[in-house]
């Protein structure tokens, strides 16, 4: 039986998963075979490749225009039309009063800014690390990462908007103020929401915790992620150093920004992948040490999120951040409107746009990619239709684990670029805000590379639960009961919010009684 499995299920390709195990995956098959896959979303994984290939040599380029010797390859003639060309220095004195100025100013080197970045990386890295440890290392953990999430950044934010006006940079004191005000008012809409999500945290970090391994495949992602940055904090600083006039420095590292911000999500998408696998795995077979576990899972998983999915998750990667966000927050503002009935057809109006773009992107996508190797629209279609033909979605929308994370996440590119602007402002006060902006980036990058982790397990989790609940009443009976508990009433408060809904639009229909 056991030598019959394996071929079956090589040749099962990869059908869509049934409950309880995904497919090619079956609990009774003694070491099962993975199913081969195939490559998806080939295009996003060329754009990508080229995308390193043209933004790393632009960014060496850059670095070492300005690396030891000023304009050493003359690119200066075309970021700045008032500089002197190289045949000026002969030129007789006051023909040119822009060009002495010029002149008079001491270069800027690749050198003068590097250091700055590379205490950023540093500083980013040493919170990253720590925040697994801290998270990982506790059966208590979610909250030390509730609390970090609620109480501290609205008071990091507001003391970091004090220090911008301190150094008259007013714009980004009221952006942060209102950052700040935006923070605790979402927190006190959501206040009622924690207990719950505490709950799924504690859980969820209690899975990393059983699960040595993922905790460093966070920590090797992080180190090919440095690898990275080195790059490109080398030719930001040579693009800092260049006399670039009408903002065009901020132009080219608002492009390079966003750059590495799609690298970063790649990165952490390619851990939440591996991590998906793995938890699942862990819940299908009923423990990593069962014997129906497949050899080598960790590599199997790495391997398939480096090859056959790794095109799915670049095209995940450029949308799902942004959508998610922006989900959270609609969800926020329309459930605080009231009675605004003007008011609430536009937000709704909105909400539809975006849960309609939540149907093809969402962070649950992920497991499906992990565990059947399908496409990214695929799977995000496939993992909504789960929720709401089992009701799940109810208490995803209830769940807040994902704003606590982003919350943590935030932070630690607050600390970083904090400690990086507060250098910078004493050595170089004209680029502290820049510096500081971009060691900020730099910071979110590597701490969400971790966070990311405990990410994989709360959605592994939901997926688990709507595949089979009996998986989760397995693990963590008690856990079972609270989550049924949970969705009952969630769904019971749906079912009367809809009624009231109903209730209060025919209030508004003409009388009809007399006809």
């Amino acid at each position: 039986m056991s030598s019959s499995s394996p071929s079956s299920s090589d040749q099962s390709g990869n059908p869509s998963p049934s409950p309880p195990a995904p497919a090619g995956v079956r609990p009774g098959a003694g070491p099962a075979a993975w199913p081969r896959r195939r490559c998806r979303d080939v295009f996003w994984l060329v754009v990508f490749l080229l995308h390193l290939l043209v933004f790393g040599g632009a960014l060496a380029l850059a670095g070492l225009n300005r690396f030891r010797v000023a304009d050493r390859f003359n690119i200066d003639r075309y970021a700045n039309h008032t500089a002197a060309p190289p045949s000026a220095a002969v030129a007789p004195p006051g023909s040119d009063v822009g060009v002495s100025k010029e002149k008079a100013l001491p270069p800027e080197l690749t050198e003068t800014y590097w250091k700055y970045y590379g205490a950023a990386g540093a500083v980013g890295t040493l919170l990253a690390w720590s925040w697994l440890a801290a998270a990982a290392g506790k059966k208590d953990g979610g909250r030390v990462l509730m609390r970090a999430a609620v109480h501290s950044l609205t008071a990091y934010l507001a003391v970091i908007s004090v220090l911008c006006f301190w150094g008259n940079h007013s714009f980004w004191g009221v952006a942060l103020a209102v950052g700040a005000a935006l923070h605790f008012l979402y927190v006190m809409s959501v206040i009622d929401r924690f207990p719950f999500t505490m709950l799924v945290l504690q859980k969820a970090i209690k899975m990393v915790w059983e699960l040595p391994d993922v905790m460093r495949v966070a920590y090797a992602f992080v180190l090919v992620m440095l690898c990275w940055m080195a790059l490109w904090s080398f030719g930001v600083s040579g693009i800092v150093a260049m006399p670039i006039p009408n903002c065009g420095q901020w132009w080219l590292v608002l492009a390079l920004s966003v750059s590495l911000f799609w690298t970063g999500a790649v990165l952490s998408n390619t851990v939440h992948v591996i991590v998906s696998g793995m938890v699942f795995l862990v819940l299908i077979h009923g423990g990593q040490a069962a014997a129906s576990m497949p050899p080598k899972p960790l590599l199997k998983s790495l391997q398939y999120a480096v090859t056959t999915s790794f095109g799915s998750i670049c095209y995940g990667s450029l949308f799902t951040a942004a959508i998610r966000t922006l989900r959270w927050e609609i969800r926020g503002v329309r459930s605080k409107i009231g009675n605004n009935e003007c008011l609430l057809c536009c937000v709704d109006f909105f909400f539809h746009i975006v849960e309609t773009l939540v149907r093809f992107f969402n962070k649950y996508a992920y497991v499906q990619i992990a565990v059947n190797g399908q496409s990214f629209n695929r799977s995000a279609r496939d993992a909504w239709e789960l929720f709401q033909s089992t009701g799940i979605e109810a208490l995803i929308a209830y769940d807040c684990s994902g704003a606590v994370l982003l919350m943590n996440t935030i932070l630690g590119g607050l600390i970083t670029g904090t400690c990086t602007g507060v250098w910078t402002y004493f050595t170089q006060r004209d680029k502290a805000i820049m510096v500081g902006s971009t060691s900020m980036l730099i910071g979110m990058i590597l701490v969400g590379l971790t966070v990311v982790v405990v990410e994989s397990a709360v959605t592994s989790i939901y997926i688990c639960y709507a595949e089979d609940p009996l998986l989760i009443q397995r693990w963590d009976p008690e856990f079972f009961e609270q989550m049924s508990e949970a969705l009952h009433q969630r769904l019971q408060y749906r079912s009367s919010r809809a009624r009231q809904i109903l209730n209060g639009r025919l209030d508004h229909l003409p009388n009809t009684s007399s006809i």
